[in-house]
């Protein structure tokens, strides 16, 4: 563990970062139009945060010790599927969450 003023110190740091990330576009250009190039970017921001937070969970589960097993596989693989090819969120999600219930009740 982190003793007490070090973990102090650390946690302002995180937290001087955090604001200085968001004041940079708050803050300095908030009140003028982003270029268009950066639009762009900026669109693919949320479709690229739920597969970082979900693939660590499929690849290295940390229920199953880090090893692959095939009820997250295959949720994750029907959740892919079915966003591929329906384009609807909800579904896809919710697709994904009944095969993985329905894997681990079946295979443990």
């Amino acid at each position: 563990m982190i003793e007490g003023p070090s973990l102090w110190l650390f946690i302002a740091a995180l937290g001087l970062g955090t604001f200085g990330l968001r004041f940079v576009f708050l803050g300095l250009i908030g009140d003028r139009p982003l270029p268009a190039w950066l639009l762009r970017h900026l669109r693919y921001t949320a479709v690229a945060v739920l597969p970082g937070l979900v693939a660590p969970l499929v690849v290295w589960p940390a229920a199953t010790g880090g090893a692959l097993d095939a009820p997250r596989m295959a949720a994750a693989l029907v959740t892919l599927s079915i966003g591929y090819f329906m384009r609807n969120v909800i579904l896809a999600i919710s697709a994904g969450a009944l095969t993985l219930f329905a894997g681990l009740a079946l295979l443990g």
